[in-house]
């Protein structure tokens, strides 16, 4: 069992694990438990920001010894160690707490959890077969996230970002984008009479605003800037065909009627800032090395489904993943 499940009517989802609702040692009447107590988050929250007493916030220059004790519960010690895995693991519930009370809220879960794990052993329910069944997921579970973070999170520098970012701009095909302005309407006839009055001069944004039917009109029909790929095809091999001043000598026929475009201007696409597309980066380069790591495993170990249908539908998930008959 997740210890947390008890402390939702206490704190609410202020430090519910957010696995709990799945905790398989958890029947029917924990989980409505759990439900009930769902319905005093906000009250939670607001409670603890009212009534929690300021605290000074921890000088961030000055790094806390993990193995200095900061509470006993019955004589056990508790480190800043055990607070920052307490924070860890309750983050997202503690996100709505001040940063400054993040602390003690966590020490308050903490020793809740001590004290009701203590209970627990006395009552012996670290020896149901349930128990040691959990407990055993959750630690593989712990061991397969430390695992990651030691061999993918903490092995990808930011100097493999940065190569990764230069390679794909580097790779890129220089590509334009232009600027561009319509006169949408709804006959052939309209959109010839269109060209004719430009053809004898008349200004096109004001043309755009009389005549266009389209949502662009009254701006003139200014679409703003756009790559290939954000226009209907035939709207976009119209535009791309016209240098920079020129409109369309013939309507351009669309879904949305019948266009007269001109294009105001065209500029070479600037890739994004690195600032802007790091984290997209790196976060792909986890998962690319977390899928490798874990195809270099399948294929050193003999993993068998006994189940049919479960295989079924595990293969059909994950095709070409090394599984035994």
């Amino acid at each position: 069992m997740d210890v947390n499940a008890g402390l939702c009517s206490r704190h609410a989802a202020l430090i519910c694990h957010p696995t709990l609702k799945n905790c398989a040692y958890s029947g029917e009447k924990m989980n409505t438990t759990i439900r009930a107590g769902s319905a005093f988050i906000a009250a939670a929250f607001t409670l603890w920001a009212t009534m929690a007493m300021p605290s000074a916030a921890q000088d961030a220059a000055a790094p806390l010894d993990p193995n200095a004790i900061v509470a006993t519960v019955a004589g056990n010690p508790i480190t800043n160690r055990d607070l920052d895995f307490a924070l860890a693991d309750l983050q997202e519930q503690l996100g709505q707490v001040p940063p400054a009370q993040r602390r003690a809220a966590a020490l308050m879960a903490l020793i809740d959890i001590r004290l009701l794990a203590a209970e627990a052993d006395a009552n012996g329910i670290d020896e149901q077969p349930e128990f040691a069944q959990r407990l055993a997921f959750l630690r593989d579970r712990a061991l397969h996230n430390a695992y990651f973070n030691e061999q993918v999170v903490e092995a990808v520098s930011d100097d493999d970002v940065r190569a990764r970012y230069d390679a794909e701009i580097a790779s890129r095909p220089a590509e334009n984008e232009i600027n561009a302005r319509h006169i949408l309407v709804e006959t052939e006839e309209e959109a010839r009479a269109v060209i004719e009055e430009l053809d004898a001069g008349a200004d096109f944004a004001t043309l755009a605003q009389e005549r266009s039917t389209g949502p662009s009109g009254p701006q003139g029909g200014d679409l703003g800037y756009f790559t290939r790929g954000r226009m209907v095809p035939e709207f976009e091999a119209a535009a791309f065909e016209l240098t920079v001043g020129e409109y369309s000598k013939e309507p351009v026929q669309t879904s949305f009627g019948f266009h007269v475009i001109k294009v105001e201007d065209a500029r070479p696409v600037q890739p994004p800032a690195f600032e802007q597309v790091a984290g997209q980066i790196q976060s792909r380069i986890f998962r690319e090395r977390y899928a490798a790591l874990l195809d270099t495993l399948r294929g050193n170990t003999d993993v068998a489904i006994d189940d049919p249908d479960l295989k079924a539908a595990y293969d059909a998930v994950n095709p070409g993943a090394p599984v035994s008959e």
